[in-house]
């Protein structure tokens, strides 16, 4: 079994296309796809689903991935070994992010220090849903995440904190609650809410605070992106619950059509954290941009 078939399989198995995980592995579809072939003879069984668009792994393709990742894993390890015994940081740095997270931490000053100072690791940024960045840092797909925890995580995870930040009420300027100095949960009942998907962090605090308080509440649009909700905000389309850090001038239509309003008789908080595998089973790269962050966050 070669390196190259697993990285080619993973790369498969994450991109599920032919022809991204081919342009991503910079070889040609052919070449793919005689590497897949020649791993699932290695290991005696089909792979991936053929003829499906997204291509579908097996179910022995599922059970492989987590393997796979940590076998590559521990190969770029051992690379990155022998060039520490040189002074030299190199291989690659998978980080998991927040839509939102470059609008409340520097996010991107973080990125391009530690770029300068390690010309030689390449930085792939991804910005995923917390739920989702998690379970990618845990079996291996990215080595480590700023991702918003509701609890402790699981086990055999380094979790820095970061912040948190209160949630605060957003409306149309011209919104009967724009003028109010707080607003109470049970007040935004009638409201229709423009919401985060599911497994995004921020919505699962919202939600378990509307079903503690015993309400339930209209969502009228769910989308994923950031600008996206302060425009339809701003055009009237409903409210919705944002972080107070989120940058309005990074949004210039809604920035002076959209109000914050605080909360209420509770407390919603919004975690970002850095998490990435405990002691060694971490990247060497993951592991110095957390010793960056750390730097930055905790100065001495």
């Amino acid at each position: 079994m070669e390196l190259r078939h697993l990285r080619h399989f993973v790369a498969l198995a994450e991109e599920r296309s032919f022809t991204t995980a081919a342009q991503r592995e910079h070889i040609v579809q052919s070449g793919l796809s005689t590497s897949i072939r020649a791993l699932e003879k290695d290991v005696g069984a089909l792979l991936f689903v053929r003829g499906t668009r997204p291509i579908r792994l097996t179910a022995e393709g599922q059970a492989l991935v987590p393997s796979a990742r940590r076998t590559l894993e521990a190969a770029a390890a051992a690379r990155q070994t022998v060039q520490e015994v040189h002074g030299v940081l190199a291989g690659r740095l998978r980080i998991g992010a927040l839509q939102s997270t470059g609008h409340t931490l520097p996010f991107a000053s973080w990125l391009a220090e530690f770029s300068l100072a390690h010309p030689r690791v390449e930085i792939i940024v991804r910005f995923e849903a917390a739920s989702e960045m998690i379970g990618r840092v845990v079996d291996g797909g990215l080595d480590i995440a700023l991702a918003a925890l509701l609890d402790d995580g699981p086990p055999g995870l380094d979790v820095i904190p970061l912040l948190a930040e209160p949630l605060m009420l957003a409306c149309p300027a011209d919104h009967p609650l724009a003028r109010r100095k707080a607003v109470g949960l049970q007040e935004l009942l009638e409201e229709r809410f423009i919401e985060a998907p599911p497994e995004w962090a921020i919505r699962a605090v919202i939600d378990q605070a509307f079903t503690a308080a015993g309400l339930r509440r209209q969502v009228a649009v769910e989308v994923n992106e950031w600008s996206l909700a302060l425009d339809l905000i701003a055009a009237g389309a409903g409210v919705a619950l944002v972080p107070e850090g989120l940058d309005f001038a990074l949004h210039a239509r809604s920035a002076g059509a959209v109000r914050l309003v605080p909360l209420a008789g509770v407390q919603l908080d919004r975690r970002v954290d850095l998490v990435l595998p405990a002691g060694h089973a971490a990247t060497p790269a993951a592991r110095r941009f957390a010793e960056l962050v750390r730097s930055k966050i905790n100065p001495a």
